[in-house]
């Protein structure tokens, strides 16, 4: 139980008792008891029904890239709304034409590849139309290779290549498990070994499973692999932002290519600029067979996500119609506002924009690590932030204090220059001791500083102690 103070108000502990007989458990995880009922949102702020104000530094999961309410994509909805506000998927429109070209035309100039745009209506449901990709166009095998503290969705087919356990435990398994490959995660890495070093070593026990067939996957007679696709987070979300050497995926497609395995790409978390390009695989110099989307295309105003594959995989002569089919996938009302979406990052150097406020936020993060022991790592690429949590050595993993640390957050009792505020922090990592930071892209330099005076107060507060 939290040590939060019940400041509940008469209507929203009916609201409560009301979730508490009526809602499924299964699809939310109360953080803090008894859970905050939130009423309104702007910019990088929540507001709850006492309107106490939060500085969101989630965003949604990193749904919300570009603030909530932004002016500019709510008003491509209700324009939308206005027109074609809905049209069965058997039918076409002009945005989901348009959209598809934008997504292609790019993926073509970045990775030299003719490929085409699939959607469907979010990033769980988008990994298994890339697993029906990837079996077709393998002859139906269903093995894949992940990482460990890999998260690609809680679906069946996409709790098959998540590392977690607990997602699968009690449904089976759809096909066959991945088998998990270690990623280069330094900070927990061997000792004596530099970032880069690390990242090829992890390359170098991964490519040793084919040096012989005794190893399992890998037939030298007929050079083929047992395993399809290889799925990966060029940044890991879940796993706790963990941000792999700039080596890593190069030297690992090598591997991929030789022996004949696809690189499927999940940009669900870290697409649309969260680490200052497009799609955060473009750090990395490799080109991806598959990649998926979703999230942040349509700011989270609408649940539309999907897939770019490479012509050869996805053409209609190898992926006939009717090879997948969602009632509400490329509806007009998410087509409309990722077409804005594409527009609007086009206008100004989003890039450099998220990269300049990236280097500032991560400046304030590694000040706080300088004087507080317990803030073992901090690390980012643009706006992708991480803090892990630990104990006084500074490296021993410290749920219960980042735990603690959430709940003062929620308290929205934490002054600054006189006003009150909450703070709202997601939780990631393998020991779950990782504050995983994914600000507004439109966050402005003051609301940075801000940022870093709150977490600067609430690691004050549970160190004190």
């Amino acid at each position: 139980m939290s040590n939060i103070p019940r400041i509940t108000s008469e209507e929203d502990q009916i609201l409560l008792d009301k979730e508490s007989r009526y809602c499924s458990f299964g699809d939310t995880v109360h953080y803090i008891e008894p859970p905050r009922i939130f009423s309104r949102c702007e910019g990088s702020y929540v507001y709850d029904t006492n309107d106490q104000a939060y500085l969101d530094l989630q965003m949604w999961y990193s749904a919300v890239n570009f603030g909530y309410a932004n002016p500019r994509l709510n008003n491509a909805l209700k324009q939308q709304i206005d027109t074609l506000p809905q049209i069965a998927s058997q039918y076409l429109h002009k945005g989901k034409i348009e959209l598809s070209e934008m997504i292609a035309v790019d993926a073509k100039k970045k990775f030299g590849m003719d490929g085409r745009v699939h959607f469907n209506v979010g990033g769980s449901q988008s990994i298994e139309d890339s697993l029906k990709v990837v079996r077709n166009a393998s002859n139906g095998k269903s093995l894949m290779f992940a990482f460990e503290g890999g998260y690609h969705g809680r679906t069946l087919g996409a709790s098959s290549i998540t590392s977690s356990y607990r997602y699968r435990r009690r449904y089976g398994h759809f096909g066959e498990r991945a088998q998990f490959i270690p990623f280069p995660y330094h900070f927990r890495g061997p000792k004596g070994m530099t970032k880069e070093e690390y990242g090829s070593y992890c390359v170098k026990q991964f490519a040793r499973l084919f040096e012989t067939e005794y190893n399992g996957v890998w037939d030298p007679k007929t050079q083929q692999c047992e395993y399809a696709a290889f799925y990966v987070e060029p940044i890991q979300g879940t796993g706790g932002y963990v941000i792999p050497p700039m080596n890593f995926y190069s030297e690992l497609k090598q591997v991929l290519d030789q022996h004949g395995i696809l690189m499927v790409v999940d940009e669900i978390q870290m697409g649309f600029y969260r680490t200052g390009k497009l799609w955060s695989i473009e750090h990395f110099d490799v080109k991806p067979d598959v990649l998926v989307f979703g999230k942040a295309l349509t700011n989270g105003l609408n649940p539309l996500g999907g897939i770019w594959a490479r012509e050869e995989l996805i053409n209609p002569g190898i992926f006939p119609p009717g090879s997948t089919h969602s009632t509400f996938a490329s509806n007009p009302l998410g087509t409309a506002v990722g077409l804005e979406m594409f527009k609007m990052t086009s206008e100004v150097d989003y890039g450099a924009m998220v990269m300049a406020k990236g280097k500032y936020f991560l400046a304030g993060l590694e000040d706080l690590k300088k004087r507080y022991k317990i803030v073992g790592d901090v690390d980012g690429l643009g706006l992708a932030l991480r803090m892990e949590i630990c104990g006084e050595d500074g490296f021993t993993p410290d749920k219960a204090k980042l735990d603690e640390m959430v709940e003062e957050g929620m308290k929205g009792d934490i002054e600054i220059d006189g006003k009150r505020l909450g703070l709202i922090l997601d939780v990631g990592g393998y020991y779950k001791n990782v504050i995983t930071l994914a600000p507004s892209l439109e966050i402005s330099y003051p609301e940075i500083d801000l940022a870093i005076a709150l977490l600067d107060r609430l690691l004050h507060r549970v160190t004190k102690k």
